[in-house]
C-alpha cells in the first residue's frame, strides 16, 4: 500500500482505493490484462497439450490479479513471475513492477522481486530466441549474440517500469512530506494567532482594570472631599456664613481639580483609541507589539504621577475637610521607582478616602517608614463618634481591592482590617525595586 487505510476512507473511495477514479483505472487495467492473458493462454494450452478453455481460464484469473496491485503489489509481481514461462502477462508484469517500485515496500524486497522477474524474463527470452534461431536453417550466429540480445531484451522489459516507479514513489513521498510540513506550519501559525489574540484580550482586560482603578483612585478621593465639604456648608450655612463660603470655595477648587484629572484621563483614552484604529488592520503579532510599545510609553510617563513628597498636600486636603490627621515619617526618604512612589501615594489617598466615607469625624494617623530596600505605610483611624453619621458617602467596595492589586503587582504585602478599638487599619509594604511586569503570574 502506498497510503494508509484512514486516508483511503477519508477520500471516499471503495475498499482500499483512495479515489473512485483509481478503482476505475485498476479495474480497466485488470480487464485489459485478463484479455491479454486469455488470448495468450490459448497458445500456452496448445503447446502444453491442454484444452483451450483451461488456458483461457488460467489467463483470465492470472490477469485479473492486477486489480489488487495497490493493496498487494508483491503478490501481483510474483504471479507475473509465475506465468512468465507460459509467455503470458506482459501488461501484468509491467504494471506490477511499476506499482511495486512506487509503493512503500522496503527496498530490499523491491530489489529481490525485481531480480526474480529479470531472471525469469531472461531465461524465457533466451530460450525463445534460441528456438527462433534454431528454426532458421543454415544460419550462422556468434555464440555471444544470443545471450546479449536476451539480456538487452530482459532489461528493456524490466528496467523502465521499475525506474519510473521509483521516481514516482520518491516524488509522491516528497509531496506528502511537503504537504505535512505545510499543514504543520499552518497549525503552528493558527496557534500563534490564537495565542496572540488571547494575549491581546488579556492586555485589554488589564487595561480596563487599570483605567477603572485609576478612575477610582484619582476621582473618588476628591469627590469624597467635595461631598464632605458640601455637607459642612449645609450644616454651617446659617450659623457661620464665612465658614460656609470657605467650604464652598474648597468644593469649587476640588471640583475643578477633579475635572482636570478626568480630562487628562479621557485624553489618554482618546489617544489609545486612535492608536487602536491605526493598528486595526495589522496582523495580531504586530498589534501586540504596538500595544507593548504603548504600555512602555505609559510606564515611562509614570514619573509625572503623584509621589510620597506630596503627602503633606494630601493630608492638608483632609484637614481642610475637618479630619484630624497626623503624619509620622521614620527613616530618611530616598528616591524610589516612579511606580513605587505612585502606589504608596495611592494607598494613603484611598485609605483617607475610606475614613471620610465610613468613619466621618474620626481622627487618622498616617505612618511612613523608609527601611533598607523597602518602604512601609500605614493609615489607622479611630472609631467614628457617631455610627452612620456624616455625609453618607456611597461605596462600591473597590477601594481595598484596588489597593491590594496595586501592592501585589509590585511584589509587596498588603494587610487591612479592624482594630480592637473599633477603628480600621490599612498597612502596606513595597519593595524599593518593583517586581518586573508579569513576574509571579500563574
Amino acid at each position: 500500500m502506498t497510503t494508509t487505510g484512514e486516508e483511503h476512507r477519508a477520500a471516499g473511495g471503495p475498499w482500499w482505493w483512495e479515489r473512485r477514479r483509481s478503482a476505475v483505472l485498476d479495474g480497466g487495467l485488470a480487464l485489459g490484462s485478463a484479455l491479454e492473458c486469455a488470448v495468450e493462454g490459448v497458445g500456452f494450452a496448445e503447446g502444453a497439450g491442454l484444452p483451450a478453455g483451461i488456458g483461457v481460464l488460467l489467463g483470465v484469473v492470472a490477469g485479473s490479479v492486477l486489480v489488487v496491485r495497490r493493496r498487494w503489489p508483491v503478490a501481483v509481481v510474483l504471479v507475473a513471475i509465475a506465468i512468465t514461462p507460459a509467455e503470458m502477462g506482459f501488461l501484468l508484469a509491467t504494471v506490477g513492477l511499476y506499482t511495486l517500485a512506487a509503493s512503500q515496500v522496503p527496498r530490499r524486497i523491491i530489489g529481490v522481486t525485481t531480480g526474480m522477474s529479470l531472471a525469469a524474463t531472461l531465461i524465457v527470452t533466451l530460450m525463445r530466441t534460441h528456438q527462433g534461431v534454431g528454426d532458421i536453417a543454415g544460419s550462422r550466429i556468434d555464440v555471444w549474440f544470443l545471450p546479449l540480445m536476451s539480456v538487452l531484451a530482459s532489461v528493456a522489459m524490466t528496467a523502465p517500469p521499475v525506474l519510473l516507479g521509483l521516481y514516482v514513489g520518491a516524488r509522491r513521498r516528497l509531496m506528502e512530506s511537503l504537504r505535512d510540513r505545510a499543514d504543520s506550519l499552518e497549525t503552528e501559525l493558527q496557534l500563534l494567532a490564537e495565542r496572540a489574540e488571547e494575549r491581546a484580550d488579556w492586555a485589554r482586560g488589564e487595561e480596563r482594570t487599570r483605567i477603572a482603578r485609576e478612575m477610582h483612585d484619582v476621582v473618588a478621593h476628591r469627590v469624597s472631599l467635595m461631598v464632605v465639604h458640601a455637607a459642612a456648608v449645609q450644616a454651617v450655612a446659617l450659623k457661620d456664613p464665612q465658614k460656609a463660603v470657605k467650604n464652598a470655595a474648597l468644593v469649587g477648587d476640588m471640583g475643578r481639580q477633579a475635572l482636570t484629572e478626568l480630562r487628562e484621563m479621557l485624553g489618554v483614552l482618546r489617544a489609545g483609541e486612535a492608536l487602536g484604529s491605526s493598528v486595526r488592520g495589522a496582523v495580531p503579532l504586530a498589534a501586540v507589539g504596538v500595544a507593548a510599545a504603548a504600555a512602555a510609553t505609559r510606564a515611562g510617563a509614570a514619573e509625572d504621577g503623584p509621589s510620597l513628597a506630596e503627602l503633606e498636600e494630601l493630608l492638608g486636603q483632609s484637614r481642610a475637610a475637618g479630619m484630624k490627621v497626623e503624619l509620622s515619617v521614620q527613616g530618611e526618604a530616598r528616591g524610589y521607582a516612579p511606580e513605587v512612589e505612585q502606589t504608596a501615594y495611592r494607598v494613603v489617598q484611598e485609605a483617607l478616602t475610606n475614613v471620610h466615607k465610613h468613619a466621618a469625624g474620626a481622627g487618622a494617623m498616617v505612618r511612613v517608614a523608609h527601611r533598607e530596600g523597602e518602604v512601609a505605610m500605614q493609615v489607622e483611624n479611630g472609631a467614628p463618634p457617631v455610627r452612620g453619621g456624616g455625609a453618607m458617602l456611597p461605596s462600591g467596595g473597590n477601594g481595598l481591592v484596588g489597593m491590594r492589586e496595586r501592592v501585589l503587582a509590585l511584589g509587596g504585602v498588603f494587610v487591612s482590617g479592624e482594630t480592637e478599638a473599633g477603628g480600621f487599619r490599612v498597612s502596606a509594604v513595597l519593595p524599593a525595586q518593583p517586581r518586573p511586569s508579569g513576574a509571579g503570574r500563574a
